[in-house]
């Protein structure tokens, strides 16, 4: 059974618990964010608001050390969350998984992979060491997409900020995640006919109902049945797979921005953020900025109070 408990924490907290938890930090970024880590079974989720959200089987004793639950202890059954009941064999099965990075970080692109994994290439993807890339450091991450590239079908996306943000005033984030993973597994399909996957796996970042609303617009459309389940990486090592590809790729563009504007750009929504997003319009403007970054994230006003300074 899972565990949920949520505090506050002051900024003084906040800052030890960062020092706390560095070495268990997990490479994912979610909005408005301070970091993200893992003990054991437990995610620890940190927002610049001040919340923690501790999730997992220690949650109540590991939340215990930093302050007072805001609500009861709230236990679910993990499988309340999917909206998919996978076969027991589903791991060894030709599947097709997608899985997106970026989402969630002001600077830097949204990045979608698609990515198909026949039943002959599981144990090799595996003995390679393809599984969550929230386990693996970046430069494994880097390394290992490559070498994977190399051996399976795939198809990747990347949404360049300059493009995000014209795109984005008519797309709201999950709209825009649908429309890529739709149009990713679109494309990779028809690459690999006239093979069909035995299933196809998204790694769920919405429920279903809502996917199949807003997948409703899109001119390619994907008719073949899709499964929705989180932590997908978890079922599939094509989602796995997707997600290295994804992040690589993720990872590669933030190199070519801190290359670009001659300073080191940082993943995730946080006050590094700020103050890096500050420097760049000191050196060129809103206008330079929209290159790099995702506008609408709430770190736009706060680097443009830092810049006024």
């Amino acid at each position: 059974m899972s565990q949920i408990q949520v505090i506050k924490v002051t900024k003084e907290t906040m800052k030890k618990m960062q020092t706390f938890y560095e070495k268990h930090r997990l490479n994912k970024t979610v909005p408005y964010s301070e970091f993200v880590a893992r003990i054991g079974n437990t995610t620890i989720t940190a927002y610049t608001s001040g919340k923690v959200v501790f999730q997992g089987s220690d949650a109540e004793k590991i939340a215990a050390k930093w302050g007072s639950s805001l609500k009861t202890n709230k236990k679910t059954s993990s499988s309340s969350k999917k909206t998919t009941t996978l076969p027991a064999n589903f791991s060894k099965l030709s599947v097709l998984g997608s899985d997106e990075v970026g989402n969630g970080s002001y600077f830097g692109p949204v990045t979608v992979c698609a990515a198909y994994v026949d039943k002959t290439m599981v144990e090799k993807l595996k003995a390679l060491g393809v599984r969550d890339s929230k386990e693996l450091t970046d430069p494994q991450i880097i390394q290992l997409s490559k070498v994977v590239k190399e051996l399976i079908p795939y198809k990747l996306l990347i949404v360049e900020p300059e493009k995000y943000n014209q795109i984005q005033p008519k797309y709201n984030a999950v709209h825009m995640k649908v429309a890529l993973h739709n149009q990713a597994i679109h494309l990779l399909l028809r690459d690999i006919e006239p093979i069909k996957p035995e299933a196809i796996l998204i790694d769920q970042f919405t429920p279903e109902t809502n996917y199949k609303k807003y997948v409703r617009s899109e001119k390619n459309q994907v008719s073949e049945t899709l499964s929705f389940i989180t932590k997908g990486e978890q079922y599939h090592v094509a989602v796995a797979a997707a997600s290295i590809i994804s992040r690589a790729a993720f990872l590669e563009e933030l190199d070519k921005e801190s290359a670009e504007l001659g300073m080191k750009v940082p993943s995730g929504a946080g006050a590094t953020s700020d103050k890096v997003a500050a420097k760049v319009i000191a050196k060129g403007g809103l206008d330079l900025l929209s290159k790099y970054v995702k506008l609408h994230f709430a770190n736009t006003e706060k680097a443009k109070k830092i810049a006024a300074k």
